[in-house]
């Protein structure tokens, strides 16, 4: 009977460890974005990106037309 106890008592342990963690990363991440932090990045690459990969599906599509 007492390990069961000690089972439970450390499931919960580990449960509301868990929860302190989340709580935790929760605050940071508020935290993180009043600061700003968190914002619209400035880099071109995601549309270069995007504009080259078109380019190649169309140039594959022509060639193959």
């Amino acid at each position: 009977m007492d390990s069961i106890r000690s089972t439970n008592a450390d499931t919960a342990l580990r449960s509301l460890e868990a929860a302190a963690v989340d709580e935790y990363e929760t605050a940071l991440i508020a935290e993180r974005r009043a600061q700003g932090r968190y914002g619209r990045p400035n880099s071109p690459w995601p549309a270069m990106m995007f504009l080259g990969c078109t380019l190649m599906v169309v140039g594959t599509v022509l060639l193959f037309r």
